[in-house]
């Protein structure tokens, strides 16, 4: 069991550094491209702990359609509760309970959210356990329950939509400031195999001015087995993304966007590839808590393919649309993929 406090927030009323810290829930449709993603997050600006805000965001994509609603609203932190042990977020009339969420965010669109979450496994922590607690690196990320079932039902612009056995996560970060660059990815059970759960980031991190190679921790549950393939001696190095972090290939802006990467360790070889269209994402900005802001390029109706080597052979695990990706990017420019919506 990890010594780590997977819910409670770290948050502190008055730090004066500055802080962010979100709780989001993400989940999919087990067989058509649908799916949402609901974060609750506090932000506060570094030498500004009195404007601290809590915000409300949700997403709903739509693949068959190629629609996606997209709402955020926020709210004074005296409208707000975070809890420092235990999972009882409160931001306005929404809430977010271990096995419970409900809220309603509007602007520009009008997304409201009550669902239940069942099952699930054990916490993930995609950082070795012992960086939670230092300094390094200033972004903290894990998921609280991997692999849950939602029910329940979301109110997209005055239209119901029916939530019945859609698969996910509850998910906890937080820091004093977002990773400089990075790409994330996730998943909550693959065609073939609907127990494994795959989390991994590929981030770039600043040391001083210094900007760090690219880093890949990868942890994944496969066959009742936790694979850690996160030391920090042998995470360097280990992927490449087109369009996002290198900038575009010759030849102009990239209307589809593929992340892949390699990992040896802990017995098993990983090979594979994230992929998305641009018109699979949307685009939000975030406040950075030093200063300036970060462009947060989401979706959560991706694709990811992987090949596993071990010594029992080689074994493909596919996950049709059913994937989370996301990229922190400078700029929409600084994506080097065109077509982006508008950032919210």
């Amino acid at each position: 069991m990890t010594k780590v406090d997977p819910q409670g927030a770290r948050f502190r009323l008055g730090e004066a550094k500055g802080h962010y810290e979100s709780w989001f829930l993400r989940g999919n449709h087990p067989t058509r491209p649908l799916a949402f993603w609901v974060r609750y997050t506090v932000t506060a600006m570094a030498g500004a702990p009195g404007d601290a805000v809590a915000e409300l965001f949700a997403i709903v994509f739509d693949g068959e359609r190629g629609e996606h609603v997209v709402a955020r609203e926020a709210f004074p932190l005296t409208d707000a509760l975070f809890p420092t042990s235990g999972l009882g977020v409160r931001i306005g009339a929404a809430t977010l309970e271990p096995r419970r969420a409900s809220g309603r965010a509007t602007g520009p669109g009008d997304i409201a959210w009550d669902v239940r979450m069942e099952g699930g496994q054990d916490p993930l922590l995609l950082l070795p356990e012992g960086l939670y607690a230092g300094s390094f690196p200033k972004a903290k990320s894990l998921v609280m329950a991997p692999n849950v079932r939602f029910g329940g039902h979301f109110e997209v612009g005055g239209k119901e939509l029916e939530v019945d056995g859609w698969m996910g996560s509850t998910n906890h970060n937080w820091g004093e400031r977002h990773t400089d660059r990075y790409a994330w990815g996730q998943v909550a059970g693959f065609a073939d195999h609907p127990e494994s759960f795959i989390e991994l980031a590929s981030a770039r991190v600043k040391i001083g001015p210094v900007l760090l190679p690219t880093m890949t921790p990868i942890v994944f549950r496969h066959r009742g087995v936790e694979h850690r393939l996160n030391a920090l001696h042998t995470v360097f190095g280990r992927a490449s993304i087109d369009g996002f972090l290198r900038g575009p290939r010759a030849g102009g802006p990239r209307h589809r966007v593929e992340w892949r990467f390699k990992a040896k360790g802990s017995g098993l070889s990983i090979e594979g590839t994230m992929h998305a269209d641009a018109a699979d994402f949307v685009t939000l900005w975030y406040k950075n808590p030093p200063g300036g802001k970060k462009l947060c390029i989401n979706s959560k109706i991706a694709t990811l393919d992987l090949e596993l080597k071990s010594a029992g052979g080689v074994e493909r695990l596919l996950s049709p649309r059913g994937a989370a990706f996301e990229i922190l990017a400078e700029s929409a420019e600084a994506s080097g993929v065109s077509g982006l919506p508008t950032a919210i």
